[in-house]
């Protein structure tokens, strides 16, 4: 069911009297699913759609607008695709009680993937999704490959009749979808030469594969520990000596790394972080894939953006596995204002000190080490730890953690996103 949450004012959809809790039935005689369906459907600057309005009358537009023209209609949330895997690693099997419930849910949606650049494991397609997928050119997608031999695969997943995954990301090759993919590498069971011949059957698909990651597998203190462990330094570093000959043999062959360690692998295997250009484009910083080297770039890149912040203290938030990267990014941000800036590296007190990630941080974890620390002018906290609704993991919400410092608190992606907005001294 497609359901229409608010309508903007002066907008096509206002014009012709929808209001929201008005249901979109269908576009051009076509039953609307999903967003997907009405965002591809009514893409057109002239269709006829059907709806039902609250009163229950259902009612069907002519529309015609130019092309540039939106319709102005918000449709309410999606009902999210659940994961039908079992996998030791989940995260979210891992979290502890009395979160609020958004976060106990199981997500594994293709249309989420292709919207929001969430992985999906492609487990519970059916015939009709994939020829969506297909139709609608849905590319690039998300795609936790994990193991690209199947009996490995369903192992990992705890599926016993997981598709082949190369059967359908060659099916969407053919189709000319693109895909980025990722291989969280739990020890023991997918790496060695099993991760070396999934990088080897991912490359093979040529440039439908976008690009390819290793990410170390991620536990809570609440995880299945008696399933799965985390991989030892050694185990890390035969992981990037692996990743790394496969990027090798991209650069030489395709002009293009393809293949990433997370920035965390690095870390367990304590070695250097590779140079910017061993990145890419970034396409999977947001998997922890490259973010010093991003952050570094951002801040030379937007050089000019920046304020004098001479004679201020910044403190700057974040976990304990960037606080140990983070010296390098702290010096270039001196460089480009003057400022003095802090690192907090945070300990999860929520998760468990296993978990580093600095979007994980809760709102009582960051506002603990402020408090410690309250000496600073301004502190600069990370951007990815509150959701759309400005809200902690632990649900404190930003503005109360404002009210509860003495100096300004600025939520950041980048330091250049938080620091650029900043008045002119």
């Amino acid at each position: 069911m497609v359901r229409v949450e608010s309508v903007a004012r002066d907008s096509v959809g206002a014009e012709i009297g929808l209001q929201p809790g008005a249901e979109l039935v269908s576009v051009n005689g076509r039953p609307l699913l999903d967003f997907l369906d009405w965002e591809f459907l009514s893409a057109d600057s002239e269709f006829t759609l059907l709806a039902r309005l609250p009163d229950g009358d259902v009612v069907e537009y002519q529309i015609e607008r130019d092309e540039d023209e939106p319709m102005g209609l918000e449709l309410e949330p999606p009902r999210i695709r659940r994961c039908a895997n079992r996998c030791d690693f989940c995260f979210v099997d891992g979290l502890p009680e009395g979160l609020r419930s958004t976060l106990y849910i199981r997500d594994d949606d293709y249309r989420l993937s292709f919207r929001h650049g969430n992985f999906a494991t492609l487990t519970n397609l059916k015939p009709a999704d994939v020829d969506r997928i297909l139709e609608y050119r849905l590319s690039p997608l998300y795609v936790s490959v994990h193991a690209t031999d199947p009996v490995i695969r369903r192992r990992l997943l705890r599926h016993p009749y997981a598709p082949d995954v190369m059967e359908q990301l060659r099916t969407f090759a053919r189709g000319g979808i693109e895909a980025h993919t990722q291989i969280v590498l739990q020890p023991g069971v997918n790496d060695g030469p099993v991760l070396e011949r999934s990088l080897t059957d991912l490359y093979e698909l040529g440039h439908a594969v976008l690009s390819v990651s290793v990410v170390p597998v991620g536990l809570t203190e609440f995880s299945r520990h008696e399933r799965v462990r985390e991989p030892t330094p050694d185990e890390c570093r035969r992981a990037v000596e692996t990743v790394n000959a496969a990027a090798g043999k991209a650069i030489e062959e395709r002009s293009e790394p393809w293949a990433f360690g997370s920035d965390e692998l690095y870390l367990i295997a304590d070695l250097p972080l590779p140079p910017a250009h061993m990145y890419g484009a970034f396409d999977q910083v947001e998997n922890g894939v490259g973010s010093v080297r991003f952050l570094e770039r951002e801040i030379h890149s937007n050089h000019a953006r920046l304020p004098d912040l001479s004679g201020r203290r910044i403190a700057v938030v974040t976990g304990t596995a960037m606080g140990r990267l983070m010296p390098q990014v702290i010096d270039a941000l001196e460089a480009a204002t003057g400022g003095a800036f802090e690192t907090l590296s945070v300990t999860n007190g929520l998760f468990g000190p296993r978990v580093t990630t600095a979007g994980l941080l809760s709102g009582q974890d960051i506002q603990h080490a402020l408090h410690e620390h309250d000496d600073v002018d301004m502190a600069l906290i990370p951007g990815e730890a509150l959701n759309d609704d400005g809200l902690f993991v632990d649900d404190l919400s930003l503005e109360a953690l404002k009210a509860r410092c003495p100096f300004p608190v600025l939520p950041s992606h980048t330091f250049v996103d938080a620091l650029a907005a900043l008045p002119a001294r």
